[in-house]
């Protein structure tokens, strides 16, 4: 087994890199995740130990600094979408920094990387800028044959905080009553943070691992609209969810990505043509037991519905 006892976790301050971070301090390993914004991470991301860095990880000198010290380096970041639309936002997210990791870990010795793709990523066929630009970066870490290097391909991650299920319930409570659903069809197999994390730290230390890739889903497949129902129903929020067809699909996405904040693109539409699912599940061949949906959702969404139900009694309780 391999020595660690510094990781960088760039895109540490995120939803995975969290629980990453912490469960790398449950082994004893010490944590450094670089932030734009250090004092405002400092506020959601307690873990004893860590050291908080604030620096620009596209700063190739910067980036060799960070990772001095460093057993290993993990690399999360990745966006959904970018501020243009021809694709230049998520290559230099994706790709351009990748190589700039990659560089940075030859430059000071660094062997250990582990980095974060996605379902679907395909640098050739891949029908959105995020699946190309996902599947290049991820062709460039595996061919690094000069560094041990491992790839997770997860499908989209749940849990508290989720960008996911939260999100939707967020859009459902702000539906006029109907809320018009895209792309109803696309297939997901929603795997649970605790496990991609586990994935994460479990394979740090494990040579086995070396040179492979990981897809990580969890151990049912659904809908995108099974998945928008469930959400309603989990977050207590009665809404007709009308689904859309390819042309409205298109349409909303058409419109929506002209709207302040982006919060949906032609690009997540055309992802979404892509059926987000598992060939083959590689987490029980990492010793992890998928996690249900069921055993989890519900405590957080859940939650939200009681704590809405006693706020709303505490109003009228000072009528």
């Amino acid at each position: 087994m391999m020595r660690m006892q510094r990781v960088c976790i760039l895109g540490g301050s995120g939803f995975v890199g969290r629980h990453i971070a912490n469960r790398l301090h449950d082994r004893g390993i010490h944590a450094r995740i670089p932030t734009s914004y250090r004092e405002r991470t400092k506020q959601i991301l307690v873990v004893p130990g860590l050291e908080l860095i604030q620096a620009d990880i596209h700063d190739p000198e910067r980036l060799r600094e960070l990772f001095d010290e460093c057993d290993a380096v993990i690399n999360l970041v990745g966006i959904l979408n970018e501020k243009g639309f021809d694709g230049s936002g998520f290559r230099h997210a994706h790709v351009e920094l990748t190589d700039k990791v990659l560089a940075a870990c030859r430059d000071t010795g660094i062997r250990r990387l582990l980095h974060m793709s996605a379902l679907g990523a395909d640098a050739e066929n891949g029908p959105s800028y995020y699946q190309q630009t996902k599947g290049e970066a991820e062709q460039h870490v595996l061919a690094a044959k000069d560094l041990d290097v491992t790839v997770f391909r997860p499908s989209v991650i749940f849990g508290p905080e989720d960008n996911f299920f939260n999100q939707f319930a967020s859009l459902l409570k702000l539906s006029p009553g109907v809320f018009p659903l895209p792309t109803p069809h696309a297939r997901f197999s929603p795997v649970y943070v605790g496990d991609v994390a586990e994935a994460f730290v479990s394979s740090l230390q494990d040579r086995e691992t070396f040179g492979k890739s990981y897809d990580l889903c969890g151990p049912e497949t659904f809908n995108l609209e099974d998945l928008v129902r469930y959400t309603a129903r989990t977050a207590g929020i009665r809404r007709a969810i009308w689904p859309c067809g390819d042309r409205l699909s298109r349409l909303q996405a058409k419109v929506l990505q002209r709207v302040p904040g982006k919060p949906y693109s032609m690009d997540n539409y055309l992802s979404a043509t892509v059926d987000n699912v598992c060939a083959v599940n590689n987490l029980p061949q990492l010793g992890i037991h998928p996690t249900a949906m069921d055993a989890i959702v519900p405590g957080y969404l859940g939650s939200k519905t009681e704590r809405a139900r006693y706020n709303q009694f505490r109003q009228m309780a000072r009528r």
